[in-house]
């Protein structure tokens, strides 16, 4: 089985319209299908990809050519790291946000409903903070609010008393133990939805998701060379509003600000208005398309 099938792959490297001598940034390796699909255009350019989860290291270890940098980071670091590397300005960043297949696949890490696993869904295995830490230390006010706010849960309320009262019971450590609190509120024949919502609301407070997308996006204006392009794919619509009003705004909050000549003040243009979404057939081929949305910009 491949570790991740790139979504929208033709699309994604299109966007970011290569210059074969430009510099590139892919914020989030994986499997290494965006990246390896970029280095193919360029001849004199060089691509830095970025990533913090070790299975992603050993995956990069295997592309050899000397136009490629592998930075073992999360993006939120994005200016710092590649300041080490001596680059100020790039002429395009593609990242794809979410979790990978791999993730999902390898049932010891937490992130699947799939597997008895221990609750870790941490994507740095370096990080302090696991799921099962959450559960065990969040009092019923944060449970609920990243039920509510992350995991769009609508009963979030019950199901964070609901977590407080299993914990004053025993320990909860694995995903199986989670579950089994999970079944019982879940609506009528939407047990897996349910419980892919709780999840995520855990797996994106563990990895500061959001936030991380927040500190990334607010330098990608700043790094990019004029003309320079974003190419951004999320998987739920938390992520997509961010990129979108970043995108649309140059912020995340409020209306966009402009210039004494009544001028949009903000860093990147649309490229295209509506998000690019997957067809029939690679839906058919990766179930995982189906929620993707691509927003395209360019450096003003």
């Amino acid at each position: 089985m491949a570790y991740h099938v790139p979504v929208l792959l033709k699309e994604c490297v299109d966007g970011l319209n290569i210059k074969p001598d430009g510099i590139y940034v892919d914020l989030t390796f994986g499997g290494g299908g965006h990246s390896k699909e970029i280095l193919k255009h360029l001849t004199t350019g060089h691509l830095y990809s970025f990533d913090q989860d070790p299975d992603a290291r050993n995956n990069a270890d295997e592309i050899t050519s000397s136009s490629f940098t592998f930075i073992d980071a999360n993006f939120r670091y994005l200016k710092r790291y590649l300041k080490l590397h001596g680059v100020t300005k790039v002429d395009g960043i593609l990242g794809d946000l979410g979790i990978s297949s791999h993730q999902i696949d390898e049932g010891t890490r937490g992130f699947s409903t799939r597997f008895d696993a221990e609750l870790d869904m941490r994507m740095d295995q370096q990080s302090p903070i696991t799921a099962k830490d959450i559960l065990r230390t969040y009092s019923e006010d944060q449970l609920h609010k990243i039920f509510g706010m992350y995991g769009e849960v609508k009963n979030a309320k019950t199901l964070a008393n609901a977590i407080i009262q299993a914990r004053n019971r025993g320990k909860i450590e694995t995903t199986g133990e989670l579950i089994s609190i999970l079944k019982p509120l879940a609506p009528r024949g939407a047990d897996f939805k349910y419980a892919a919502q709780v999840f995520q609301a855990l797996r994106i407070e563990v990895n500061e998701e959001l936030k991380v997308l927040e500190e990334m996006l607010t330098q990608t204006g700043e790094v990019l060379n004029k003309g320079g392009r974003l190419v951004i794919m999320s998987y739920h619509s938390l992520e997509d509003r961010l990129v979108k009003n970043y995108i649309a705004k140059g912020k995340f909050y409020g209306e966009v600000e402009k210039d004494i000549y009544g001028n949009f003040e903000r860093p990147l243009e649309p490229v295209n208005k509506k998000p690019l979404e997957a067809g029939e057939e690679e839906i058919k081929a990766n179930p995982r398309a189906r929620s993707a949305k691509l927003r395209i910009a360019e450096k003003i």
